[in-house]
């Protein structure tokens, strides 16, 4: 398994000997390219963390972790996830570090640490994948994407916890 990397590399490097292919060239030209992508994406990200941040600072997160906890539970999510699917969908570094107290306060076994689990693995970061993506190929015009996927995020979450109460519990 920890071959399989190097073994990629190597086949591709054979490949591009036996068809007399400039290996190095195209992969500095590939290099080249990248830095004007990185160039253009960089804004966008800059807005989505700061966005995060103020989030965090404002304690907005918290106010609506508080407001969504009966919601929540009603639908039978425990209320220790309410902050996690609130910023699952802003940041994945941030949501994983979640899930590390969820794991180190209840442990890895529990059905809280469970649902934490399928909910980040069956997500995604809807903005940064938004910011970066639709940046990239120029698209502006986005109008329902962002609540549609929203709403199959916290689905998503509802699904993940009813799927670990069904098979775990």
């Amino acid at each position: 398994m920890i071959y399989i990397l190097p073994l990629i590399l190597i086949s591709i490097f054979i490949y591009c000997l036996i068809k007399n292919i400039p290996a190095y060239d195209h992969f500095v030209d590939g290099a080249k390219k990248s830095f004007s992508l990185v160039l253009s994406i960089l804004p966008y990200l800059i807005a989505i963390f700061i966005f995060i941040e103020l989030m965090t600072v404002s304690g907005i997160s918290t106010w609506l972790t508080t407001a969504l906890s009966p919601v929540l539970e009603i639908l039978g999510i425990p209320k220790e996830l309410a902050e996690l699917i609130i910023l699952r969908p802003f940041s994945g570094s941030g949501s994983l570090g979640l899930v590390e107290n969820i794991y180190n306060k209840h442990g890895v076994d529990s059905y809280i640490s469970l649902c934490a689990s399928v909910i980040v693995g069956a997500s995604d970061t809807i903005f940064y994948v938004i910011s970066v993506y639709f940046s990239t190929i120029k698209i502006n015009k986005f109008r329902y994407l962002l609540p549609v996927c929203l709403i199959a995020c916290f689905v998503g979450s509802i699904a993940s916890c009813l799927f670990v109460r069904w098979f775990c519990f």
